[in-house]
């Protein structure tokens, strides 16, 4: 799907046309540069390879200097791939914020937040075993059993248990754009999007 890099900035909320306060994230989007065109007598596919943020020369190695050289485009920070672009696009040309229209329909794709190790309750939603009286002092957030005790005597994979929860690649499907201010590169979007302030999304149409 066709799409450009952006930048979580926020949330804010807006007034609909009915009244209603609607929820919003800010999102800056582009100006994205193209820095290669595959094509598929060349790659096997098309599509567009797009840089977001300068980056300067010092923190790139001469592999990614060459890459930029030859596209002939400044050093950029974030590189992604999208497919589907209709247009003709050629090497340095800029794609703004102006490619989504209001009451377009997205998905974001980002990393959600790290919230580090966590038990099944919060990672999971499990309600927790027993009850608070009759003596449990520690069990109220235990996942329970986990394994059969004779046959088969393992625990099998994929069983729900406490670990690492968050900081994962996560796409939210089919949210709304509410408004486009083309004159600051900002998008909003109805809604919430994973990751924290800061964060770089792709927005895919």
């Amino acid at each position: 799907m066709p799409g450009l890099i952006g930048k979580k900035i926020g949330m804010t909320s807006v007034f609909s046309a009915d009244g209603k306060n609607v929820p919003c994230t800010v999102i800056e989007v582009g100006p994205c540069v193209v820095t290669q065109v595959k094509t598929v007598e060349t790659d096997g596919y098309e599509a567009l390879q797009l840089g977001f943020e300068e980056q300067k020369e010092k923190h790139l190695t001469k592999p990614e200097l060459g890459h930029f050289k030859k596209a002939g485009v400044a050093p950029k920070r974030h590189l992604a791939e999208f497919k589907g672009f209709t247009s003709d696009y050629k090497l340095g040309d800029s794609i703004s914020v102006d490619f989504f229209t209001e009451s377009d329909f997205v998905d974001i794709v980002g990393t959600s937040k790290g919230k580090g190790f966590q038990g099944v309750v919060k990672r999971h939603g499990f309600g927790g075993v027993g009850q608070a009286t009759h003596g449990q002092h520690n069990r109220l957030r235990a996942p329970g059993s986990v394994g059969a005790c004779s046959y088969p005597a393992k625990v099998f994979k994929g069983m729900r248990m406490a670990g690492q929860t968050g900081n994962k690649r996560v796409t939210v499907q089919n949210l709304q754009v509410v408004k486009v201010i083309p004159e600051h590169n900002l998008l909003m979007i109805k809604g919430s999007i994973p990751g924290s302030k800061g964060s770089i999304v792709l927005i895919e149409k």
